[in-house]
């Protein structure tokens, strides 16, 4: 059996209460160290921690905070962050966010190291979520994304939404990956009519949200 790779992945954005990069990032460390590979998750938090998980090894470094946004931290120390990467060796590099993490890419290209951008949101969403204009935002988008495409192997998109922008670009480098659904704890098989039957009617589309009441949400509106 051949050995399996060292996967490193960065992301910003992730504290103890978030939801869904969270969410997926502990999922795909699951998956990966299941199927005999190493991974190891860098994220930013309140001070450094380097521990052994059932996702893998998950290093905290210390991160600066991000105002207004419930307590998101990120990576700002480009330096130690390069060194840690040097010292880990990674065989692939995954990186979950496209502002102070970016530089990654020309690191991994000198290091030989395939790497890709896996975009779990639109930029020009989160722009307009910190209140920048309709127009600025998308041409702030439009920048951002043709860097991140050219700075990456591949850029992952979770959904056809985060694909949109890049393929409005014309980034040819993008793919699809949608994270799916648990069927264990979410089948088809469990719908009760009696139940669906208290909230709607025959005939009426049902649809049930299930998120955090998180800042960028905006639970108020």
């Amino acid at each position: 059996m051949s050995a399996g790779l060292r996967i490193v992945r960065l992301a910003n954005f992730v504290a103890p209460a978030s939801g869904g990069l969270r969410t997926a990032l502990r999922e795909l460390g699951a998956g990966y160290r299941a199927a005999g590979h190493e991974p190891v998750l860098i994220v930013p938090g309140e001070r450094f921690s380097d521990l052994d998980t059932a996702q893998g090894r998950v290093i905290t470094l210390p991160g600066a905070p991000l105002p207004g946004t419930g307590g998101y931290r990120v990576l700002t120390e480009r330096g130690r962050v390069a060194r840690l990467l040097a010292e880990l060796r990674p065989d692939r590099l995954e990186v979950s966010d496209r502002t102070t993490l970016r530089w990654t890419g020309e690191w991994a290209r000198r290091a030989r190291v395939p790497a890709v951008m896996v975009s779990h949101e639109t930029a020009h969403g989160v722009l307009r979520t910190w209140g920048v204009p309709e127009r600025a935002a998308r041409r702030a988008a439009d920048v951002l994304n043709s860097r991140t495409a050219h700075a990456y192997a591949r850029v992952v998109c979770t959904t056809e939404w985060a694909e949109r922008e890049f393929v409005r670009i014309g980034a040819r480098n993008v793919v699809r990956a949608p994270l799916g659904v648990d069927l264990q704890r979410c089948r088809p098989g469990a719908a009760d009519a009696v139940v669906r039957e208290r909230h709607a009617r025959v005939g009426d589309v049902l649809l049930v949200m299930c998120t955090r009441l998180s800042v960028e949400k905006r639970p108020g509106t």
